[in-house]
């Protein structure tokens, strides 16, 4: 298949709550640098004809000239204002997208990922329609129900990380169901659609920023990445 339009949308619609902090969590700082910058470069590393749409909420616009300061070359970045949930957010997005492409969408507060995790996941897309990364489970697990727990085969459960990766043309026409809050992600929305989902091999290191301690992992990774 012939080389696709590739367009990123980073979803950061986070606040620093769970940090303490007044500054949005997607704004703090990890290796120097605001963690959005981070998650943007990993994008542009991956392939230099990115094209990045950032959902941000309205009222934390005002950071965004304090991002772009951070690149030695500030990349070209269509602004959207997130909506009431992710599913909203994402379909924001979405919604500015007018040619065919292959679309990733990401989580603005997961800044480790590494380009070859990008490019395996466009890869994937082009090959199957989109590439869902996932990594195995470390811990035990149990079922809860109503009548007490039970041990489950951990062999048997992934999880899933971002970037949920489609081509256009599966993404968007999944985005005019009605929104269901059982929609916790972008393969639950295509999977709803009638389309099968397709997982890729995803990265220990591709974490969710949400806790102090978690700034405190990213800091050390960058830093013995020298990055």
């Amino acid at each position: 298949m012939a080389d696709r339009i590739k367009i990123a949308v980073i979803v950061a619609g986070g606040s620093g709550t769970r940090m303490g902090s007044a500054t949005p969590k997607q704004f703090m700082e990890i290796g120097g640098k605001p963690l959005l910058y981070h998650t943007i470069s990993a994008f542009l590393q991956a392939y230099d004809d990115m094209h990045i749409v950032l959902v941000v909420p309205e009222a934390h616009q005002g950071y965004i000239a304090t991002l772009l300061t951070a690149f030695d070359r500030p990349p070209s970045i269509t602004l959207v204002h997130s909506g009431e949930t992710r599913f909203h957010s994402v379909k924001n997005g979405l919604d500015v997208i007018r040619q065919s492409a292959v679309i990733f969408v990401h989580d603005g507060v997961r800044p480790l990922l590494s380009p070859s995790l990008i490019r395996r996941c466009y890869e994937g897309a082009l090959a199957k329609g989109n590439a869902i990364p996932a990594v195995e489970m470390k811990d035990s697990i149990r079922e809860v129900d109503d009548e007490g727990n039970m041990a489950v085969d951990r062999s048997r459960f992934r999880i899933i990380q971002t970037p949920q990766t489609f081509l256009s043309e599966v993404l968007q026409p999944a985005f005019t169901q009605p929104y269901d809050p059982l929609f916790t992600d972008e393969a639950s929305v295509a999977e709803r659609a009638g389309e099968e989902i397709h997982l890729v091999e995803g990265e220990e290191q591709n974490i969710k920023i949400t806790r102090p301690v978690d700034l405190a992992i990213a800091n050390a990774f960058l830093a013995g990445h020298g990055l």
